[in-house]
Parts: C-alpha cells; sequence; structure tokens
C-alpha cells in the first residue's frame, strides 16, 4: 500500500493528512499526537473516524496542520482523515457520512461591520 493522502478543512484550519500502513503512531506536526492535543476530548475528536470503521492501530498518520485553533485544527484532522479512510476503501464512506465527518463544516466568523463594536452589536441606544 502506498502512501494515501487528503486534506480537511474546518474555520481558518487546513490539515493535509497521510496514511500509511503502520503500527497506528499518529505525529501532528513532527511531534505526538498526545503531546500536540493534550487535553483528551480534542484528541479523541482526531481518533473518532478511525474508532467508527475499527482500524485502530492498523494505519501510521502523518498530519500537517496548519491556522486556527486547537478544536478548529482537530475537526479539520477528523475531516481529513475521514476523507483518506474513503480514498482507502469506498465502503468506509457509509459509517463516515451518517456521523458527518465527510461534510464540510462552513460555519466561520463573521466579519465585523464598520459603525459597531462586534459584527451585530450596537453601541446604546439614547433618545435624548
Amino acid at each position: 500500500m502506498e502512501m494515501i493522502n487528503a486534506t480537511g478543512r474546518r474555520k481558518a484550519s487546513i490539515a493535509r493528512v497521510y496514511l500509511t500502513k503502520g503500527d497506528g503512531a499518529i505525529t501532528v506536526n513532527g511531534k505526538d499526537l498526545k503531546e500536540y492535543f493534550p487535553q483528551t476530548h480534542i484528541s479523541n475528536k482526531v481518533l473518532q473516524p478511525l474508532n467508527t470503521v475499527e482500524v485502530e492501530n492498523i494505519y501510521n498518520i502523518k498530519i500537517n496542520v496548519k491556522g486556527g485553533g486547537y478544536k478548529g485544527q482537530a475537526e479539520a484532522i477528523r475531516m481529513g482523515i475521514s476523507r483518506a479512510l474513503v480514498k482507502l476503501n469506498e465502503e468506509f464512506r457509509v459509517p463516515l457520512k451518517s456521523k458527518k465527518y465527510l461534510t464540510r463544516d462552513a460555519r466561520v466568523v463573521e466579519r465585523k461591520k464598520y459603525g459597531k463594536p462586534k459584527a451585530r452589536k450596537s453601541f446604546q441606544f439614547s433618545k435624548r
């Protein structure tokens, strides 16, 4: 099996995922997964697609991720891993799609408008 690559995006984060046959090692930007994402609820988000199709400890995953915060990066990685698994085996599409791991979540921060302190917040109204 050769290297399979896929891209995942979320908010301002872009993740490039490289999947190879191996012992289940996951490296993110040159660091181990638990070192890069020390919080368990965030690192579990990365592992969700592997748990869904039950292929933990079969593939080595090398990830390059940039932009955004840790939650956006974790969800971008989740999408990239899901896309790579579907490229590997088309039968994985149904369980991954049912959990919405293949759907791009396009919600981003709304831009600030002029004359307002935030995107929608207005200054206090004064009649007199």
